[in-house]
């Protein structure tokens, strides 16, 4: 039978847990395409992940080959799958699996992918696309004429909310370091707050309609944080959740993304339309095979 490489772990740990081992080629079942992975990308929850942290809310059976984000080419369909032929360009959120050669996927969860970008690029999309996408559309519900807070706005998904959240008509106030400002701002960030240089909160009380929170923080920072927020406005975590005081009127909600091929869809309409771009910050083919490759994007 043909083998592939993957890379998965045993236990779990520090990147030194990742191991690549020989594996059988797996076939698609009913429903699925065979996508020769062009590229996968690396999230801070898959690391977590990794590490094991997330056993109580994501148990995974061991050993367990990591890869949430993919692209790739289709090189088989199996009986059921509609939408996609072989040779097709594909994009999509699987849940584990697309650090290796190959992976099946359900066809259902699939996109055809931007044809804008080099197709390895792509899989910077899934994950932070689809969290972003759900949090200024979906939860955060951005308007135009809204003045919304992104913090943490350098990093991957901050990136994707920050363009959305413009796409969308918004006024947008980013937190971003020093060193990631400039990039920020190229994203489209009418003002930028170097969190590290001023309490947040003190500089824009009661100054926004929605916060969007994308980094965890202590509760004292969390704390100090929600009163940015005007009253009535609404507050949409993806990470800690903050909650207002009782009587500011304010709603808040802790989020975690879905895989939705159509939110997926319409994203990469945007990018090939010019209207969002995916940073990548790294690229290039993992040394222990030639035709496995990983992307990180931030």
């Amino acid at each position: 039978m043909t083998t592939m490489k993957t890379a998965r772990i045993h236990e779990y740990g520090d990147a030194s847990v990742i191991r690549y081992d020989d594996v059988p080629r797996p076939r698609p079942a009913f429903g699925e395409v065979l996508i020769r992975v062009a590229a996968t990308s690396f999230n801070p929850t898959e690391t977590a992940l990794r590490a094991g942290l997330l056993q109580a809310f994501l148990p995974v059976e061991l050993p367990y080959t990591l890869g949430w984000d993919v692209s790739g080419t289709v090189a088989e369909i199996g009986a059921g799958a509609e939408g996609f032929a072989v040779g097709d360009r594909v994009v999509g959120r699987l849940d584990g699996g697309a650090a290796a050669e190959y992976v099946r996927a359900p066809a259902a969860l699939l996109v055809a992918a931007p044809a804008s970008l080099p197709l390895a690029h792509a899989a910077a999309l899934p994950v932070a696309g689809l969290t972003a996408w759900q949090a200024v559309f979906e939860h955060g519900k951005v308007a135009a004429g809204q003045r919304v807070l992104v913090n943490g706005a350098g990093g991957g998904v901050g990136g994707f909310v920050t363009q959305l959240a413009k796409q969308a008509g918004a006024e947008v106030i980013a937190t971003a370091s020093a060193r990631s400002a400039q990039a920020v701002r190229r994203q489209g960030a009418d003002q930028v707050i170097d969190y590290t240089a001023a309490p947040v909160g003190a500089l824009i009380e009661g100054q926004v309609d929605t916060l969007l929170n994308l980094v965890p923080l202590s509760p004292s920072d969390a704390a100090a944080l929600a009163p940015v927020v005007r009253p009535g406005g609404r507050i949409v975590s993806i990470a800690t959740p903050i909650e207002p005081s009782a009587d500011s009127g304010v709603s808040s909600m802790h989020m975690v993304a879905r895989n939705d091929a159509a939110h997926l869809a319409a994203l990469v309409e945007l990018v090939d339309a010019g209207t969002v771009t995916a940073v990548v910050s790294k690229a290039g083919h993992e040394a222990r095979s030639s035709s496995f490759r990983r992307i990180t994007e931030m």
